[in-house]
Order: C-alpha cells, then sequence, then structure tokens
C-alpha cells in the first residue's frame, strides 16, 4: 500500500471512537475505543472482504487454495497483479505431481547409469574368438515353355517368329542370365494341336517339322549372348518365375511340310545357359529379349 494510502485510512479511523464495555475475567467491565470503520472508506472490506478480494483475483480457480500471505490491501488499492510471499503454500496436488516427475527423472538416471557403468576392470578378447556362417547351395534354373502371352511373330516357311518361356529360380538369391547355349540346327521342335502342348501334330514331328532355333549352327553348344541380360529374383520372390518372350528366335525353314501350319511348337531343349548367382537388381515379368546373331 503507498505512504498516501496508509495516511488516508489512519485519518479515517482517528475521525470517530466509541468505546465498548468489554467483559473481564473477574466481571468488570473496560472501555476498550475501536476505530469507527463504518465511517472509513474501507468499512464494506472489513464487512464482507470477499467481494473486494473476488474483484482483485478474478474468479476462484476450483481445486485452488488462495495463498495465506496474499497482499489483499495492494490488490484493494490499486490493481496490481497478485502478490503472493515466499511463504506463500503451492497447492497439494502440484507437489505430488512435481515429485512424481522428479522421481521418474532421477530412477531413469540411475537406471541408464547402471546399465552403462565402466570400471577399472577392463576386460579383454582371447585369441581366435570368432563365429560361424554358412553358404546357400546352387540349384539349376528351369526353363518352361508356355502360351502366354501368346507370340506376336509368328512362323512360316523361311520366317523367324518369337518363342515365349518363364525361368524358374529355386535358389534364396538373384541369378543374372546373359546368354544360352542351342543344339545343332539338325534337331527339330515338336507340333501340337494346341498350346498346352500335349496332343501332338499329325505329320509334323521332331523329324519333320524343319523349326529350329535361330541362329544355332551344325555344331551343338554355340553361345549366344542375350541383348539384355536377365536377373531372376530369388525363391518367393514375385518375378520369379520370369516370363521372357524371344524375338524372332525360332526359324522355320523352306522345306517344312504343309501339316506343320496352325501349329504350336516345343523348342528344341536348349544345351546350357551362361547365368551367375548374386545380388543383382531383379528383373520385372513379363520381359522382352532374346538374341540377334
Amino acid at each position: 500500500m503507498s505512504d498516501g494510502a496508509v495516511r488516508a485510512a489512519q485519518a479515517s479511523m482517528s475521525q470517530g471512537r466509541k468505546k465498548s464495555n468489554l467483559p473481564t475475567p473477574g466481571g468488570a467491565a473496560i472501555d476498550v475505543a475501536i476505530p469507527a470503520v463504518t465511517q472509513s472508506p474501507f468499512a464494506a472490506m472489513f464487512r464482507d472482504p470477499a467481494p473486494a478480494i473476488a474483484s482483485s483475483l478474478g474468479s476462484p480457480v476450483p481445486g485452488q487454495e488462495l495463498p495465506v500471505s496474499t497482499t489483499i490491501f495492494e490488490s484493494v488499492a490499486r490493481p496490481t497483479p497478485l502478490m503472493v510471499s515466499r511463504g506463500a503454500r503451492v497447492p497439494r496436488h502440484r507437489w505430488r505431481k512435481g515429485r512424481r516427475v522428479a522421481s521418474a527423472v532421477i530412477g531413469m538416471a540411475l537406471v541408464g547409469g547402471g546399465a552403462y557403468a565402466a570400471t577399472n576392470w577392463v576386460v579383454g578378447l582371447g585369441a581366435g574368438s570368432s563365429g560361424e556362417g554358412q553358404s546357400a547351395t546352387v540349384q539349376n534354373l528351369t526353363i518352361t515353355a508356355v502360351a502366354s502371352p501368346a507370340a506376336t511373330n509368328l512362323l512360316y516357311p523361311g520366317g523367324n517368329g518369337d518363342v515365349v518361356l518363364t525361368i524358374a529360380n529355386p535358389n534364396p538369391y538373384p541369378v543374372t542370365v546373359t546368354g544360352v547355349n542351342l543344339p545343332a540346327n539338325t534337331v527339330f521342335a515338336g507340333g501340337f494341336t494346341a498350346s498346352n502342348l500335349v496332343t501332338a501334330q499329325s505329320g509334323c514331328s521332331t523329324s519333320t517339322s524343319d523349326v529350329i532355333w535361330n541362329f544355332s549352327t551344325a555344331v551343338s553348344g554355340t553361345a549366344h549372348t542375350l541383348t539384355s541380360a536377365v536377373t531372376v529374383g530369388p525363391s518367393g520372390n514375385a518375378n520369379n518365375p520370369l516370363t521372357v518372350t524371344l524375338t524372332n528366335d525360332a526359324s522355320m525353314t523352306a522345306a517344312a511340310p504343309l501339316a506343320c501350319a496352325n501349329t504350336f511348337f516345343s523348342m528344341p531343349s536348349l544345351t546350357g545357359i551362361a547365368a551367375t548367382g548374386g545380388s543383382a537388381t531383379v528383373t520385372s515379368t513379363p520381359v522382352v529379349g532374346g538374341w540377334t546373331s
């Protein structure tokens, strides 16, 4: 409270005093001068300080306690922020929450420090310390004739056509195919009446069809490099088996019989492939490839 406010309060209280007879333990009454606070500007506050306090402090917050050392007169004299002395009590629920947080932080620090605590007992490593590993096996690929997708380029006497097949990889790692080895050009494909290659086509057999691998020669096992290498995914991969269309890699000689018209062919077995296993980017199925020489 300012000095002026104090002086005003003192002057107001000294303007009128009245006596009151208060009983004593012996029964006699004594006169006590009581300030005539009813005439003071602060009388309303002495009679009922709640409105003044509420006006200064604002609406009470449920669950909170008013600090015992709140400076009420300062709040009434002029609208300033609520002043709380150093000895003010903090609501209990805040103390409980603070204790819980502090306990959790200290506990975590102690646990972390104990887990990685270093001591003066330095431990070394014995000679020959090691572990055991194991490599995968190597299994051969399997190439199978399929009808889908259907060949775009069809065979005719003296012309070339597409070959469609799948490459299956049983290994737990990708396998990249870079080339094939072909049988001799004297080994013919067998003809069938349907794409499932079950019923043989009469008059168009492995001895009469004149359908061979393109670029094959009289020598069996010649190597032919793919224009683009293909990588088959490991076992269980979505791109395994890999469907491949070999563009114009089948050939029908001009001597092919009429019985081989409108026929599906099972090409002669390849004599080998050039392939390696190991980490590589898997080719998405289906893919178009082949060799050109």
